[in-house]
């Protein structure tokens, strides 16, 4: 029996929507067909609507027009922050199935509605939780559930931002101020939360928080600094130079046409003169001194959950490079899993270590250490029956509201919240 396609239709077509989600959707024809996409930007829509064969009826630069009919068997939300929840209520009334990316929303009440929602339609829903998928992650809580280190007691998980990733998605970009998007905790990590409630395998109890903005703003410029990188001084010595991050690495690396971070300050076939543009007139050309800028560059959650388990989470933008770090501590032993290395090291109390290659198990492809396309396999085994949702609705919100009670606290000095 042959396979059954599910048409999609995609709402966002930007990096994670259309060059990454939509890629890969794109390439498994036979379990998928793109028929309709929705997005602002004109030069989007029609790069894409040739690159997916969507013919130009199907493509909408205005939400309400697309939103007049179904339009396929799945929507694909893949639009700013603070736009899912009006795009997710939509689409569960007009019949779709759903996925979306995270994080859904950074408010108890939009998390109720949107389960209401998903309830009454009677449909399925999948968050783009995608380290879920990812087989470094994976690997790590088979070893957890398979007793390596005896019962799991607690874990200390650190995620290195990296000063560049800062400076270009949450100084500069998309994610840098809370009027925008959500807070950087739910931002950057809601895959951190929903990993860390997986592991656990139990709900929240409470959560305490701290953190601040240090660094990126006016008064740490440095002496001469101005509005824009192209006019400063610093322009050749600042670690920060939008010059450096986007003209001079877009060189270094061959002066690709479509990769990231440059085709996302420059419209794909990425030139050279379209980077010099960036510097003149776009956001990502500011200096990150003199930026409007106002979410957290580090961040310190502790959470207790309700068997017991606790765990620690470092988000911090002070890093060299970037990669998570997960230290698992249990009755038996000791387990880290370092991407920076691709390692898991596993530490069994009164025997020899074992260092693990992870290697074998990630990809260059589309990121997340195959997270992106082992979300893709698991959002067709949904619609088709042949498996349940990993990152349901119902387990997105827990983390959801890990991460809404975290905010909460650090506004409040750290003080102590409890989810229920």
């Amino acid at each position: 029996m042959s396979k059954k396609i599910y048409t999609v239709a995609i709402l966002g077509i930007g990096a994670r929507g259309a060059d990454a989600y939509g890629e890969l959707i794109n390439q498994a024809k036979d379990r998928f067909d793109i028929v309709s996409l929705c997005d602002l930007r004109k030069e989007r829509l029609e790069r894409f609507s040739k690159h997916f064969g969507v013919p130009a009826c199907a493509c909408f630069d205005n939400e309400e027009e697309f939103f007049k009919e179904k339009r396929a068997d799945l929507l694909l939300v893949a639009t700013q922050d603070r736009d899912h929840v009006r795009h997710c209520l939509k689409g569960f009334a007009l019949g779709y199935d759903i996925m979306t990316e995270k994080p859904l929303t950074d408010k108890k009440e939009e998390c109720e509605a949107l389960l209401n929602a998903q309830r009454k339609s009677g449909k399925k829903a999948l968050v783009c939780h995608v380290l879920r998928y990812a087989p470094a992650f994976l690997k790590a809580a088979e070893y957890i559930d398979q007793g390596a280190i005896g019962k799991l007691v607690a874990i200390n998980a650190l995620e290195r931002v990296e000063f560049a990733h800062q400076s270009h998605s949450y100084v500069r970009g998309n994610w840098r101020t809370t009027k925008e998007a959500a807070p950087m905790i739910l931002a950057k990590c809601c895959h951190d939360l929903d990993l860390l409630q997986y592991y656990a395998k139990s709900k929240c109890r409470s959560v305490s928080s701290v953190g601040d903005l240090v660094h990126y703003k006016k008064e740490n410029a440095p002496e001469g600094a101005t509005a824009r990188c192209i006019d400063c001084p610093h322009i050749d010595t600042c670690v920060f130079s939008a010059k450096k991050h986007y003209l001079d690495k877009w060189k270094s690396v061959g002066c690709p046409e479509n990769m990231w971070p440059f085709c996302v300050v420059a419209s794909a076939p990425v030139t050279e003169e379209k980077l010099q543009e960036v510097l003149k007139t776009s956001p990502y050309g500011r200096c990150v001194y003199f930026c409007d800028n106002d979410v957290v560059d580090h961040q310190l959650t502790n959470i207790v959950f309700e068997n017991g388990v606790k765990a620690s989470l470092t988000m911090t933008a002070f890093t060299a490079t970037g990669g998570r770090r997960y230290h698992f501590f249990g009755t038996a032993g000791e387990l880290i899993l370092e991407e920076a290395d691709d390692t898991i090291t596993l530490k069994p109390f009164g025997k020899e270590s074992q260092i693990i290659s992870l290697a074998n198990l990630t990809e260059n492809g589309y990121g997340h250490g195959g997270g992106d396309a082992g979300l893709i396999n698991s959002l067709y085994a949904m619609l088709s029956g042949e498996a349940s949702e990993v990152t349901s609705f119902d387990a997105s919100v827990e983390s959801h509201l890990m991460g809404i009670c975290a905010e909460e606290s650090r506004l409040k000095g750290g003080a102590l919240i409890y989810l229920r």
